[in-house]
């Protein structure tokens, strides 16, 4: 048990977990918001393009409510509701496409940051290190063949 508590302990101070909460809170939050583009920006044109149909009530009907002479539901409707199907892809694709966009930007953001050469900006300190190492290296090789060459002669 107390190895399970340090491992938690190193997780947690290392900040991985605090990273995952943010995550999370941020999904959730960006998950409201696409929420709101689909049902309340994106159907209502859609609906009013196939002559206000609203798509969450959109379904096939595989079989009717069976319903009893004194009123009772004998059996429940069984159907498909492909509407909801549509909105939840169409949140899906935006979600896909804002991640995609997020990734992309930060791909960017990273190339430019590992490029010793670009100045616009800061590069990390390992791959300084990086590149110091293999300009050095470069020169030695450098040296060699024309160390190499003056003995052949």
């Amino acid at each position: 048990m107390l190895k399970v508590y340090k491992e938690f302990k190193e997780f947690a101070i290392k900040g991985n977990m605090i990273d995952i909460a943010i995550g999370v809170i941020i999904g959730a939050s960006f998950n409201k918001v696409t929420d709101v583009l689909v049902k309340k920006v994106l159907m209502p044109p859609v609906s009013l393009l196939v002559s206000d149909v609203n798509f969450k009530d959109k379904e096939w009907v595989l079989r009717e409510a069976v319903i009893g002479e004194d009123g009772k539901t004998i059996a429940n409707k069984v159907s498909i509701g492909y509407g909801e199907f549509a909105e939840a892809f169409m949140d899906f694709a935006i979600i896909a496409f804002c991640m995609f966009l997020v990734v992309k930007g930060m791909n960017r953001l990273r190339s430019k940051a590992q490029n010793p050469t670009d100045k616009s900006e800061k590069t990390p300190k390992d791959i300084e290190l990086l590149s110091g190492i293999k300009e050095t290296m470069s020169e030695q090789l450098a040296l060699m063949r024309d160390f190499m060459k003056k003995e052949e002669n």
